[in-house]
């Protein structure tokens, strides 16, 4: 596959099929087109071959491609259906399962995985059918042999075609046997079948069953797709009636195996009940039938009662849910279903209670009790019968037939030997070709050693010149040839195709064949008939005649009924006639060649084998067959049988492909049977049975195969039609019409994929002429500017897989020359697609692969392995080495091959770039890679362009590149699983390739096919002349050079070790310039001479080396010559050239880090102090304001910081671009995509000096529009309006230019395509008559002044861009720490208002104004005398009364005795305060005392916490302790209990804000306490009240005169009698106040008889009567003295009597005159008197 093709396959196209849900299914995965016109192999190359990514599916239409991508990657998820979509699904929440499912949009999983594999099959032809089942095999992947079709009325296909080209191997166990290694074709390899089917509901899951009895204890694998994968619940549209299959294969290994033998396990899905044919298919086909019964209806009853009829061996697992007897397994036939329907034991299993897992391990018991000889062996050619019989379609119809018959008809005598059929068919590859190659060789070199030729060798050549013209060709060829020229290309593929699988099928079942070891063929005779195989296993001969149906695809239907095959009974009997004879030839020849009869009978009755017996008794009831049918049979069995436990079948008869008998697995040269003449003579009447030894002598399948040199294959045919056409120039004339049209049938098979041979690896030549006719062929059918080539080849021993690394990575399909003798060079072609044309400059890619490439080591072959390695080389402009670790002890054979090849490439001048594959990572492969890799860089040096940038220099010395890549290719069998990083590394190693591809189109300019041919024979005569300094036998030079280039890879790494010191040193220097000192000037004189010291370091280095190097050459005996000289010098020039540049871009690189980095700081500093200063400016407004800043906020501030920032900032400045090419760009795509490319012209003023106006003009308008506004003035409202327009449009402009500028941002190309958009969507709003001139102008004016404007802002921002986009990369941190900064900063200080506020404010003021009131009291006692007693605080109080002259404090006085003397106080305390300067002193003393305790405490809290983010909480606890243990100081720490301080934060800096609180909370202080206070605030501030002191102080006695109610005037403590000093006279107190009457008596007494002293001794009796009634109070009148106090009194009665009797309302007191005629001052007087006469 290669380039795809023009049309397709097959002209006639399927019908469209009806609409119903399966269509919808193809719908939604978008293969509605291609059920019409399928998918073939060529649609890979746009699927696969050129991706580089396994890109996740988007929609469910990408679902089939990267099922196929996926697929040809071997990845595991290759079945996955889930797409991964752009943006997030919507909310389904109000949507229905149902819903969701049929929308595809809400669920991941767009369709079942089951129906995406049946879709891409229905969607693809059988080619591709066919690769995909090649893929899916080796992914373990279960496959479909019955595919359903879209249509339900039409039958379903069943797909034999697709599975021939499945080929694996195994090893079976036989006990005291070896356990050989048996490869086989799995379509026609007799093995057991086990089917399994489901009816009825089923709680299991029958595929996970089945996944589990594969697996075992292997690494598990999802073979069958189930329901608990990733859509396997979704419903199925399309695989309902699918079968599908899968393989176990043993491995040998008795621990691991589950079953001994191969064992095929088909799988059909949905209710067998519904799919009756299928059942019906599978019962008859089987070896076993496992039946998963469910709960049964009657019907389904019924059919598996029917199942016992077909089924060789029917197995059921009861799954039954319920309990009702008529709907259980075993309840329609009376509880015992074994008797009933003749089961043996054992076989109904009970599986309701068990899962998947444990129901397995059951049915795995169950069957390997049956295994290996329990079961009948079929194969999967023997069912396709059995469906054409029951009306299913095969893929193999009357197309494929014909076919298959001409492949017959061309393989015909290949039974004789491949040897012995290449010498025959095939005459022109043998020595003729291969000696005249040798001439012409050594004619070449005697021409260029200047020799006269040798007169023998033209001799020679004349005579094989005559030989080759008597050639005819032969009548193989001439099939083959005519098949080519079929024009029905449906044919022609399936006939290459089919005859590349039969000598594949042939060559396998030779090498099994070659490693088992017959030792004898035993016969018996049974009642004188011969056993005849089952059905299934016979009649293979008349199934390809009867059937007609080779598919439904229209790849092959329209050749149904036509084009059959005239001859073909003919063709039967005559080839029944040859094998009769070729048989008896064979056997006659083994007997003869067996020396040794007796030991091998012995043998053979050791390797009796039950298995065998078994058959044989199975087979002995069975009708007989004629005679000829068993030599037929016995003949051919070989072919199918590749496991020995599979051949103990009587003889099956193959199924033809093309209506006859093959025969082609016995040969003449390794006879493989043996039997006696007179067996075969009377065969007719004998019953045959082999009895077959299993005795092998083989290597592990992981070994390296050698390859066979008699093998054939399809490359072998295509090199002798080359070489019939070559003979057309060798006899002029001789060619036929058809022969001379061989090369454009050659250039057909080269598109379609089929590759061209080159070299003749096996002669060691190469038709020139013929390669050019095919390459003259491909140009003329290629458009001329679509001939650019690019060629990329694999070389790799042929035990390296190369075929298969080509295919894997372009899904090229390759001969083999791993297993067969194909040497040889091969090309094919792949077209590469447009996106990737560009990137490579070529328009083919053509792929080279090296097959049997040192396959052994005789001396000839050496030389042309030399010979072909030199011409793959040569012609390569990529060239990947495949290095295989399985080498062993050839690989240093193997390596001067590919070195050798390499040196002489570089001696003619050019050098391919080389890339390494390796296959494992094993250190013998990892030294191989790393040897070849110092070999190709050496080498490389010189194919670089010397002028080219060192960049690319430098890209192209580190182009050389090692891939692992572990693939699938050692693990031949289906039962090793594929490395799970496979698909990865083929797609980077892919990547690798390409990109040394578009490596090489910048360093050379792609040929076309005419240049690359002359280049073939340009390295061919060079070749053929041996004219390299190097010798094609010559294996010493290149071992020597390697070593030489491993000595040199050392002697680089010390010289970089010792250049990286150097520079260590150089960047020590620069980075120890300071930041002060980086100046522009300074910093590049440093660099300068940093790069002059380096270029002379390396220079002494590479001197050095250069030393080192010219002696290891003259040491060398092989490396004098000066070729080797010229390319180690140039080579040291290239490092020298490499070092220095990486010394001088390091130190570049350096230099501007650290300038970078000296910038960044300094920005980053500058931005802090900035950001510093913006932040304590909001923490400020913050603690003013009260108000939380929100982070919009903050963003704006920010902002506006970074904005300043920019701005200011002194960036280094840069070189600049001027914007108008890009805004010219903008407009000239602008006026293009409006359709005004006739103004073009317009725009080239742009970005030149513009007016400085925008003017309307005449112009503008069309002439119709002018004539008609010709009255109106000449035009000028029109004029007025549309410039009116301009202006508006001008000044919106002003505005977008001064938005754009004041973001921080750069200038882009968006800004002027918004501004065009702009105007435009302005013109249109506003209707007028004006031409397009006026937009088109208006445009240009604009962006000219954009030019202009945005020029500056593109300049502000062209400055150290690095830079610049550093920062501006980082803005989102610095953003981020911008408020976070105010966050922790906005909460310290918070933190430190609540503490300050809550805490150390109240204890400040508690301590300042605790001890001020007791201050007052005593400043206030020392000024005023009469607070220093309660008896003077009395007189004074009475004294103030008397000058007062108030009746209402006298009135208080007298009733509310205790508030008069305190507000007395009160009102002396405010007069004090106010009077007082002593206040503020005492405060502002205190104030300073607590801060500075404060202060103190807070620094003994805050050592080792410094910067330390910390719970604030304890810390400042400590802090009030520290007060209160220190500072004796009572702190309220009540507030500190709950969690409002339990935040963390910045110690240090919280500390800082509380000391700046603490500070302004004292200057607060201070201000307040010089200010004059309000008195009544003051004293509430104050904890103790200086009134309440002094009343307490000078309150003396609370007892009153029980008459008068006048105070106790003693001033002893605890006096037991009370004494008043002055009482009140009557009248002053109301007269119901007195406690007793006798007080009027005193009173009347003394005052009626004033001056008589008659009277005193009454007054006496009357005082001693008051003593009897109050004997706590002393009320005496004995005083001589005692009249003259109450003058005090009398003088206020007197004063206020009218006043005290209206304020008791009654009668004024009847008082003496001499009471009136009392004078103040006496009054007085006698007051001062009667307290200094109680003082005494």
């Amino acid at each position: 596959m290669s380039v795809k093709l023009p049309k397709r396959l097959s002209s006639k196209k399927k019908k469209p099929p009806k609409d119903n849900a399966q269509v919808e299914a193809l719908n939604k995965l978008g293969l509605e087109a291609f059920w019409t016109t399928p998918l073939d192999p060529a649609s890979m190359l746009d699927i696969s071959t050129w991706a580089l990514e396994n890109q996740s599916p988007l929609e469910p239409k990408d679902l089939p491609n990267a099922f196929l991508q996926r697929l040809w990657l071997l990845s595991p998820d290759a079945r996955s259906p889930c797409c991964k979509p752009l943006h997030d699904v919507v909310n389904n929440d109000n949507k229905s399962p149902k819903e969701m499912i049929n929308g595809f949009g809400e669920s991941q999983c767009a369709i079942n995985p089951l129906d995406l594999v049946t879709a891409v099959f229905m969607s693809a032809n059988t080619f591709l059918r066919q690769e995909m089942t090649a893929h899916m095999v080796q992914c373990q992947f279960a496959v479909p042999l019955v595919l359903p079709n879209i249509d339900p009325e039409e039958p379903s296909l069943f797909l034999l075609w697709p599975l021939r080209g499945v080929v694996s191997q195994w090893r079976s166990h036989f006990p005291d046997k070896n356990r050989e290694v048996h490869e086989g074709n799995l379509a026609s390899t007799y093995m057991p079948m086990v089917s399994c089917v489901k009816l009825g509901h089923c709680g299991v899951s029958k595929s996970q069953v089945l996944n589990n009895l594969i697996n075992g204890l292997r690494s598990p694998s999802e073979t069958f797709l189930h329901r608990g994968m990733e859509g396997g619940q979704l419903p199925r549209r399309l695989s309902n009636g699918l079968v599908e299959i899968g393989w176990y294969l043993p491995t040998g290994d008795t621990a691991r195996d589950i079953f001994p033998v191969p064992v095929v396990i088909s799988n059909l899905r949905g209710d067998a009940s519904t799919h009756e044919k299928y059942l019906r298919l599978l019962c008859q086909a089987s070896s076993a039938v496992v039946v998963f019964c469910g709960n049964l209806r009657e019907k389904e009853k019924q059919l598996l009662a029917s199942c016992k009829v077909m089924a060789s061996k029917l197995i059921l697992i009861d799954l039954s849910d319920t309990d009702k007897n008529e709907n259980r397994v075993v309840g329609f036939a009376d509880q015992n279903l074994e008797e009933n329907i003749g089961l043996p034991g054992g076989s109904v299993l009970q599986g309701r209670a068990l899962n998947e897992e444990e129901l397995a391990n059951r049915l795995c018991d169950t069957l390997k009790d049956l295994l290996p000889d329990k079961l009948k062996l079929v194969t999967l050619e023997a069912a396709a019968k059995l469906a054409d019989e029951l009306g299913l379609n095969v893929d193999e119809g009357a197309v494929c037939k014909k076919a298959m018959a001409t492949v017959e008809e061309v393989l015909k005598g290949l039974h004789e030997g491949s040897a012995q059929f290449r010498e025959k068919q095939l005459p022109l590859q043998g020595p003729l070709w291969s000696k005249l190659g040798e001439i012409e060789k050594e004619e070449r070199k005697q021409r260029h050693k200047g020799e006269e030729i040798d007169p023998q060798l033209q001799q020679e050549k004349k005579d094989i010149l005559v030989e080759l013209r008597s050639y005819k060709m032969t009548p193989a060829m001439k099939i083959f040839t005519d098949a080519l020229f079929t024009t029905d290309k449906v044919e022609r593929t399936c006939f290459l195709s089919w005859m590349k699988l039969k000598l594949q099928l042939l060559q396998t079942e030779k090498q099994n064949s070659s490693q088992d070891l017959f030792t004898n063929l035993q016969t018996e005779k049974k009642d004188g008939m011969l056993e005849h195989c089952d059905e299934l296993e016979n009649g293979a001969d008349d199934y390809l005649g009867d059937s007609d149906s080779f598919c439904t695809d229209s790849t092959f239907e329209e050749k149904q009924t036509e084009e059959q095959p005239v001859n073909t009974e003919l063709q039967v009997s005559e080839q029944q006639f040859e094998i009769g004879h070729e048989s008896e030839h064979i056997l006659q020849e083994y007997t003869e060649r067996t020396t040794e009869p007796q030991s091998q009978k012995e043998h053979l009755e050791f390797t009796h084998d039950p298995v065998i017996e078994q058959q044989l008794y199975t087979m002995s009831n069975e009708k007989e067959i004629q005679g000829e049918e068993m030599i037929e049979n016995l003949v051919c069995s070989e072919d199918h049988i590749s496991d020995p436990a599979f051949k103990d079948q009587n003889c099956h008869l193959e199924s033809g492909e093309n209506g006859t008998l093959n025969c082609q697995g016995t040969q003449q040269d390794e006879p493989e049977l043996t039997l006696a003449e007179s067996d075969l003579t009377t065969s007719a009447q004998q019953e045959t049975y082999p009895d077959v030894s299993f005795e092998h002598q083989v290597a592990s399948c992981s070994q390296p195969f050698e390859p066979d040199s008699s093998s054939l294959g399809l490359e072998h045919f295509l090199r002798e039609m080359g070489l019939i056409f070559e003979l057309t120039h060798i006899n002029p004339g001789s060619g036929s019409q058809n022969v001379l049209r061989l090369p454009s049938i050659a250039t057909d098979l080269l598109l379609y994929g089929i590759p061209l041979e080159l070299m003749d690896g096996d002669a060691s030549n190469i038709p020139i002429h013929w390669l050019g006719c095919v390459f003259a062929e491909l140009k003329r059918r290629l458009p001329q500017e679509q001939c650019r080539t690019r060629v990329l080849t694999n070389l790799g021993v042929h035990h390296a897989w190369n075929a298969e690394v080509l295919s894997a990575l372009f899904g090229v399909k390759l001969p083999e020359g791993r297993k067969r003798s194909t040497r040889g060079v091969y090309m094919v072609a792949l077209c590469v697609p447009d996106n990737l044309r560009k990137d490579m400059e070529c328009d083919f890619l053509l792929l080279i692969d090296v097959e049997g490439f040192c396959s052994d080591n005789k001396r000839n072959t050496l030389l042309y392995d030399n010979e072909m390695a030199t011409v793959a080389t040569g012609l390569s402009d990529v060239l990947m080495h495949n290095i295989s670790s399985h080498a062993g002890s050839k690989w240093e054979t193997n390596f001067t091959v590919i070195v050798n090849a390499l040196l002489r490439i570089k001696e003619c001048g050019s050098m391919p770039i080389c890339q390494l594959l390796t296959q494992d990572e094993e250190l013998n492969s990892v030294l191989q890679a790393l040897q070849l890799k110092r070999v190709s860089d050496m080498l490389q040096t010189e194919t670089r362009d010397r002028e080219t940038n060192n960049a690319d220099n430098h890209n192209a010395k580190t182009s050389v590149s090692i891939t692992c890549v572990k693939g699938p290719w050692y693990n031949m069998s289906l039962s090793e699983p594929i490395d799970t990083q496979y698909s990865k590394a083929v797609l980077n190693l892919k990547k690798n390739l390409f990109g040394s591809l578009k490596k090489c189109a910048a360093k050379s300019e792609a040929t076309g096919l005419p240049e690359f041919m002359s280049r073939l024979c340009t390295v061919w005569d060079a070749v053929r002349a041996d004219s390299f300094s190097i010798g094609l036998q010559d294996t010493d030079i290149a071992l020597a050079f390697s070593l030489l280039c491993t000595e040199l890879s050392q002697w680089e790494d010390s010289l970089m070790g010792h250049m990286e010191s150097w520079l260590l040193g150089a960047a020590k220097k620069i980075f120890a310039t300071k930041a002060k000192d980086l100046d522009a000037t300074i910093q590049n004189d440093l660099l300068i001479k940093l790069k002059d010291e380096g270029r002379e370091e390396v220079k002494t280095e590479v001197d050095n080396l250069r030393s080192k190097v010219e002696s290891y050459l003259m040491k060398d005996d092989h490396l004098k010559m000066n070729t080797f000289k010229t390319v180690l010098m140039s080579n040291m020039d290239d490092l020298q050239e490499r070092v220095t540049e990486e010394i001088i871009e390091k130190l570049e690189t350096v230099t501007e880090s650290h300038c970078s980095s000296t910038q960044l700081n300094k920005f980053e500093t500058l931005l802090k102090k900035e950001q510093e200063s913006k932040l304590n400016a909001l923490i400020e407004k913050s603690k003013t304001t009260k108000v939380l800043f929100q982070d919009t906020e903050l963003e704006e501030e920010f902002d506006g910081v970074w904005s300043d920032m920019l701005s200011n900032f002194d960036f280094r400045p840069s070189e600049t671009e001027d914007i108008t090419v890009r805004v010219t760009d903008i407009m000239k795509e602008n006026l293009i995509n409006r359709g005004l490319q006739k103004h073009m012209k317009k725009i080239e003023v742009m970005g030149q000096k513009q007016e400085s106006s925008f003017y309307v003009s005449d112009e503008h308008f069309g002439y119709r529009s002018r004539l008609k506004h010709m009255f109106e003035d000449n035009n000028r409202l029109q004029r007025l309006e549309a410039q009116q327009v301009a202006c508006n449009i001008i000044e919106e402009y002003n505005q977008f230019v001064a938005d754009k500028v004041s973001l921080s941002a750069d200038f882009s190309d968006s800004y002027i395509t918004e501004l065009l958009q702009n105007v435009e969507k302005s013109l249109k709003e506003k209707s007028m008559e004006i031409r397009s001139a006026f937009e088109v102008d208006l445009k240009v004016y604009l962006c000219s002044r954009a030019c202009q404007d945005f020029q500056k802002l593109h300049d502000r921002y062209a400055k150290d861009r690095e830079l610049l986009t550093c920062i501006t990369a980082a803005k989102s941190t610095y953003l981020a720490e911008f408020i976070y900064q105010f966050r922790k900063r906005d909460q310290c200080q918070r933190l430190a208002q609540v503490f300050t506020s809550m805490v150390i404010k109240p204890t400040v003021l508690d301590y300042i104004y605790k001890p001020l009131g007791m201050q007052i009291v005593e400043e206030i006692q020392g000024h005023a005398q009469q607070y220093q007693s309660p008896s003077a605080f009395h007189q004074s109080l009475l004294e103030d009364l008397i000058k007062e002259d108030c009746f209402e404090s006298f009135l208080e006085y007298l009733h509310s005795y205790d508030n008069f003397r305190l507000r007395k106080i009160q009102e002396k305390v405010a007069a004090h305060l106010s009077e007082s300067t002593n206040l503020d002193k005492w405060r502002q003393q205190r104030l300073g005392k607590i801060v500075g305790k404060f202060a103190a405490a807070v620094s003994e809290t805050a050592e080792g916490t410094n910067g330390v983010l910390s719970d604030t909480k304890p810390l400042l606890e400590r802090v009030c302790l520290t007060l209160e243990r220190d500072g004796d100081v009572d702190v309220t720490r009540a507030s500190l209990d709950g969690p409002l301080f339990s935040i963390t934060t910045e110690w240090d800096r919280f500390i800082t804000c509380l000391m700046e609180l603490l500070a302004a909370m004292r200057l607060n202080l201070a201000q307040e306490f010089s200010q004059n206070a309000d008195i009544t605030q003051l004293l509430q501030c104050l904890s103790i009240q200086p009134q309440d002191s002094l009343f307490n102080r000078v309150r003396g006695c609370d007892k009153q005169c029980p008459l008068c109610k006048t105070p106790c005037e003693l001033l002893e403590m605890g006096h037991e009698f009370h004494r008043a000093l002055l009482h009140r006279p009557k009248g002053m107190l109301p007269h119901d106040s007195c406690s007793l009457s006798g007080s009027s008596s005193l009173e009347s007494t003394t005052e009626g008889d004033q001056g008589q002293n008659e009277d005193t001794h009454n007054m006496s009796v009357v005082c001693r009567g008051l003593d009897s009634l109050y004997p706590e109070w002393s009320i005496s009148l004995e005083d001589p003295n005692s009249q003259m106090p109450n003058a005090y009194w009398r003088y206020v009665l007197a004063r206020f009597n009218d006043r005290f009797a209206k304020e008791y309302k009654q009668e004024p007191e009847k008082i003496p005159e001499e009471w009136k005629k009392i004078t103040k001052e006496e009054a007085l007087y006698s007051l001062k008197e009667a307290f200094l006469s109680a003082q005494c």
